[in-house]
């Protein structure tokens, strides 16, 4: 049973981490000066808000990673508390096969009122931006940074799950940062948390996101495996949750299991006397 978990795990990742065609990507260095020209929210320039947050990736260019994972130096997996508290976190992947949108998941967590903290990527941001600015305008729900491309964070072009990484410190920022600033000037808001595609890191990577101003973030519950589990393994793995407990899932596969078996979940824990809470203003480790 345990290898056809593994299997399923390595598809779905795969899947949900798919990089666009070469000719399917609009110049990045177009996109963001056109998007320099347009004032967000709050009135600030595109250019006033990477100033905000610059450092010079040459810096780093010459460091050597030692660790690559999921839980290297500087990742966090967990809330700091001694509290009945879990946070239910949910990646919107992005590109042809993370394009999808699971309202129904997302109408169970406004019923309910289960606050979730959203990492969406700035592929489904492009493909769903009227959705984006309906979540961010939610105090349910905390919208977080997944990333440009939706890659492994690597300087030296590290490979997690078959998907080629970040091949430099320069590459390493503009996979942060190019969402960020898509996300900043929808929203008004710049996040504050980090989670790459596939979740995987080296610890180098880790150093230039905590510069840039963000913390990385994982888990410490595997959710839904890359919207493959059913419903039940979701139910499962959700009631392993402990306090202070992060959990991974999925709101771009509307066609998993992941919506029923955190309908599941929620009722059971909440019985056990467990509150949800997104992440924001929390201390992590």
């Amino acid at each position: 049973m345990r290898w056809l978990i593994v299997i399923a795990l390595i598809i779905g990742l795969a899947a949900c981490a798919q990089k666009e065609r070469p000719e399917e990507i609009v110049s990045k260095e177009d996109k963001v000066v056109a998007e320099k020209e347009i004032p967000n929210k709050s009135g600030e320039s595109m250019n006033e808000i990477e100033e905000n947050q610059e450092i010079d990736s040459s810096a780093f260019e010459h460091r050597k990673a030692m660790q690559w994972g999921e839980n290297v130096d500087g990742v966090n997996t967990r809330m700091v508390t001694d509290e009945k508290m879990i946070a239910l976190t949910f990646d919107a992947c992005g590109g042809p096969y993370g394009n999808g949108y699971d309202e129904k998941l997302i109408d169970f967590l406004r019923e309910e009122e289960v606050p979730a903290t959203l990492f969406i990527n700035e592929r489904w941001i492009l493909e769903h931006e009227g959705l984006l600015l309906e979540l961010a305008s939610d105090p349910l729900f905390q919208i977080e940074n997944h990333g440009t491309a939706h890659v492994p964070l690597s300087v030296s072009g590290q490979l997690a799950w078959g998907i080629e990484g970040t091949a430099s410190p320069a590459d390493v920022k503009e996979e942060v940062m190019g969402n960020q600033v898509t996300i900043k000037s929808l929203t008004g808001r710049a996040p504050m948390l980090f989670r790459s595609g596939t979740a995987f890191y080296d610890e180098v990577a880790v150093e230039m996101v905590n510069e840039l101003g963000l913390e990385v973030v994982n888990f410490d519950i595997l959710g839904d495996a890359g919207a493959t589990y059913s419903a039940s393994q979701v139910h499962q793995a959700l009631i392993e949750a402990t306090n202070g407990s992060i959990a991974l899932l999925h709101m771009n596969q509307p066609s998993s299991g992941t919506a029923e078996g955190v309908r599941l979940a929620v009722r059971e824990l909440r019985e056990k006397g467990y509150s949800f809470v997104t992440l924001e203003g929390k201390a992590l480790e």
